[in-house]
């Protein structure tokens, strides 16, 4: 009973621990959810403003839309900081894993780790990184996405990588959150997505869905409309390019903290219901081990009785 008692103790602490956190968690989604949500409508209005321009003949050529054959694949893997957030940072590493294994023999992968979880794994497997973010806290911030987005652009830019691929998890619900591969550069999609034809959920150029269904492959052609610049196309482009990537990288942090606060409410939620359980087992096997006790007492009492009645 000692045992018993000493072991409902330690799960009513650890429960308290898990009730905590899962009021912590809550808390951190619902600010967490409002800035993924309110997010999106930006990132899809840039996304039309560019694909209306993206048609011309100076939006081709612009660097950040440059197609070339693919020798360096960068992956930006994006995981949390820190545990106890159920799969949530399994699925994203598993995610990435299978991206690494279904690259081209040709093709070499550059990682770049974005939280601990994520860095530690691919490290711990003798994996090198071209550089790694840690240490985000438990916001995402565009300061953050502004300093990446200008790493990875500087580095395509520079052709030290061909190509560059986010892989995170996009926030659904507390209980769905879905690992997906976004291409980030070379920037492309953008003509095909502003066609009322595109169904949703198409698969881009890449092959790669986005988050929220992608970049459409276009159903037909349409003609391109002329617009007039101030001050000019390239100056627009050059301005409207860097910021799109930004938002891209930005939307991804963004997804990715609501995806983990809202696994981690879960995990916790589960770690509370489940030490309730085990607590309420543990008070019934103490009961009945305190009922035995009671009942060997007794008997041993009646027998003693019956004993003393017998020698007399």
């Amino acid at each position: 009973m000692r045992d018993i008692r000493r072991r409902i103790r330690a799960v009513r602490s650890t429960q308290q621990i898990t009730r905590a956190m899962y009021m912590v968690a809550a808390a951190k989604l619902k600010k967490a959810e409002e800035a993924a949500r309110s997010g999106r409508p930006y990132a899809r209005a840039l996304r039309a403003m560019l694909a209306r321009l993206a048609g011309s003949e100076a939006a081709r050529s612009h660097p950040l839309l440059a197609q070339r054959p693919v020798r360096r694949v960068a992956l930006v893997v994006i995981t949390g900081d820190r545990g106890l957030a159920g799969s949530y940072n399994a699925n994203v590493i598993r995610r990435a894993e299978r991206e690494l294994e279904e690259l081209p023999a040709e093709v070499e992968p550059v990682l770049v780790a974005v939280g601990r979880k994520g860095r530690d794994y691919f490290r711990r497997r003798g994996y090198s990184f071209a550089y790694e973010l840690t240490g985000l806290g438990e916001d995402a911030r565009f300061f953050d996405a502004k300093e990446l987005a200008e790493r990875l652009m500087e580095d395509f830019l520079a052709e030290r990588v061909d190509e560059v691929r986010l892989i995170y998890a996009e926030y659904r619900s507390a209980i769905n959150q879905r690992p997906v591969v976004q291409r980030l550069l070379p920037v492309s999609g953008l003509p095909a997505e502003a066609e009322p034809g595109a169904a949703p959920g198409e698969k881009g150029p890449a092959g790669l869905a986005g988050p929220g269904g992608g970049a459409g492959a276009g159903r037909g052609t349409r003609g391109v409309r002329e617009y007039i610049y101030e001050p000019s196309e390239q100056l627009i482009l050059a301005d409207l390019l860097p910021k799109y990537v930004q938002i891209q990288v930005f939307r991804a942090l963004q997804e990715a903290k609501a995806s983990e606060h809202g696994a981690r409410m879960t995990a916790m939620k589960n770690a509370t219901d489940n030490a309730s359980e085990l607590i309420d087992k543990l008070t019934l096997d103490y009961n009945r081990a305190r009922q035995a006790a009671i009942t060997k007492e007794i008997l041993e009492i009646v027998s003693g009785a019956e004993a003393l009645k017998a020698n007399a």
